[in-house]
C-alpha cells in the first residue's frame, strides 16, 4: 500500500490531525457516529480485524470502510454495498476566495442538512459541520449551495458536501465554492484533494476542469454486522 497519508486517509487523519475525534476498538478506527460513519483500518491488519469492527459498531450496525480491509468479512456478516471511487489531487490547482461565500455552522445545520436530502452529495450528518470549514452561497437569504472540508490526513484536507440546489444549478457555484475551499486549505499549507463516485462523471469532469487530476481508484465497503 502507498505510503502517503492519502493511501489510507481516514486512518491517517484519525491516528494524526483528527485524532480527537477517533473511537477505538482494537486496531480500528472511527469518527462518532453524528459526525461521519467512516471507519478506518491500519494498512496491515491482522485476522482480529473483523471483530474489532463488530466490537466498535454493535451488532446489526452498518460499517463503512473507506478502502480495502484485506479479508472478506465472516459468516454472518452483510455486504450491502462496494463502492466504487476515485480519489483527485487538487495539488497546484488556481484556488481563490469568493465574495459571496459565507462560513456555515452549527446554527446553519438545519439548512444544510436540508440541501444534502435534495442533492445527495454524499454522507453529511448533524455535526459533520465541526471537522472543518464550511462554506455556502444564499440566494434571498436561502442556502442554495455549499461545500467544506472532511477528512484531514497529514498535510492534507479533503473537500466533501459538494452540492447545489437544482433550481440554481448551471452558474457554476459549485466550482466557485470548491476553489475558495480550496484557497482557505491551501493558506493554512495542506494541500487539497477530494472523492467522487468512479460514476459520477459529470462531477469527475468538472474537478479536472478545476485542476484536480485522477490519482487512484478507491473502494468504499458498505457492511452489516451479525445481530445478536
Amino acid at each position: 500500500m502507498s505510503t502517503s497519508p492519502l493511501g489510507n486517509p481516514v486512518w491517517a487523519a484519525l491516528s494524526g490531525p483528527q485524532a480527537s475525534f477517533a473511537e477505538q476498538k482494537g486496531q480500528v478506527l472511527r469518527y462518532p457516529v453524528d459526525v461521519s460513519p467512516f471507519l478506518a483500518v491500519p494498512d496491515h491488519p491482522d485476522e482480529h480485524v473483523w471483530h474489532d469492527i463488530a466490537d466498535l459498531v454493535g451488532p446489526g450496525a452498518t460499517a463503512v470502510v473507506v478502502g480495502s480491509v484485506g479479508t472478506p468479512p465472516p459468516d454472518g456478516w452483510t455486504v450491502t454495498g462496494e463502492i466504487a471511487g476515485v480519489q483527485m489531487d487538487g495539488t497546484g490547482i488556481a484556488a481563490v476566495p469568493d465574495p459571496e461565500a459565507v462560513r456555515l455552522t452549527a446554527a446553519d445545520v438545519p439548512e444544510m442538512l436540508d440541501l444534502v436530502a435534495r442533492t445527495e452529495p454524499g454522507p453529511f450528518l448533524q455535526k459533520t459541520v465541526t471537522l472543518g470549514t464550511y462554506l455556502g452561497i444564499r440566494r434571498n437569504g436561502a442556502l442554495v449551495a455549499m461545500a467544506g472540508e472532511r477528512i484531514r490526513p497529514p498535510g492534507w484536507t479533503e473537500i466533501s458536501a459538494v452540492c447545489t440546489d437544482p433550481a440554481f444549478r448551471g452558474h457554476g457555484l459549485a466550482a466557485r465554492l470548491v476553489l475558495a475551499v480550496a484557497a482557505g486549505i491551501l493558506e493554512r499549507g495542506d494541500r487539497p484533494f477530494l472523492h467522487a463516485a468512479a460514476t459520477n462523471t459529470g462531477a469527475i469532469r468538472l474537478y479536472e476542469k478545476l485542476g484536480f487530476r485522477l490519482s487512484r481508484a478507491m473502494t468504499f465497503g458498505i457492511y452489516r454486522t451479525p445481530g445478536r
